[in-house]
């Protein structure tokens, strides 16, 4: 149960959150542990640089920032998790019913997705490693320069659709809304790196960037 995440989403800094908040940010993840139902896919793909751009297999882009990441790669891993569609059930539930839940709720699972992705990301570094080959953080389209727009190409690449159950809108927001894709590069290369989400966006002033050493 990450509280300190679910409130960081909230706006929160340090320990502001008063008991109301907390106790409710409890119920939610209790509910959302309940009903989600996490589904995630990963692919792996060939990396090459050619004429200033990046290309993964399935897709290619010109990014800066998703470049330097993958300093050292020779493969990517492609990687989609979702919590499914009960967290925007019980977002949309909420909606109608509490609408303070319904924050808390949104935050929560906002949390509980990164811990999701996060627990996956450490099977598969540890898999990877056994083989001698080191992965780099995920890295997601809308971080820095890393376009939104390589989305489609993407979930269609891991066949998204079909192993976890994640579309598009026609605006390129994911349904699920609880969803998350990435890249993560892989390396013979052992770097140490922590960049990963709020430390690899480069919008400074947002409300919701956690805090860093």
């Amino acid at each position: 149960m990450n509280l300190k995440e679910t409130l960081r989403y909230l706006g929160y800094k340090g320990g502001e959150a008063d008991g109301l908040t907390l106790k409710l940010a409890e119920d939610c993840w209790r509910e959302l542990e309940q009903k989600t139902v996490k589904r995630t896919c990963f692919r792996e793909f060939p990396l090459s640089f050619r004429e200033g751009r990046i290309h993964m297999g399935c897709f290619e882009t010109v990014s800066t920032a998703l470049e330097k990441n993958l300093r050292d790669c020779r493969q990517v891993v492609l990687f989609a998790a979702t919590l499914g569609v009960w967290a925007d059930h019980l977002i949309r539930r909420y909606n109608r019913l509490q609408v303070s839940k319904a924050v808390v709720m949104q935050a929560a699972a906002a949390a509980m997705l990164e811990d999701y992705c996060d627990q996956v990301y450490e099977e598969l570094r540890k898999e990877y490693e056994n083989k001698g080959l080191y992965l780099r953080p995920r890295f997601s389209p809308g971080y820095g320069d890393f376009s939104i727009r390589c989305q489609p190409e993407l979930l269609a690449g891991l066949e998204a659709g079909k192993r976890a159950g994640i579309t598009l809108t026609d605006s390129l927001l994911m349904m699920p809304s609880k969803s998350v894709t990435a890249v993560i590069g892989v390396s013979p290369v052992r770097r140490e790196c922590a960049v990963k989400g709020c430390e690899a966006c480069d919008k400074t002033d947002c409300l919701y960037r956690r805090e860093t050493q």
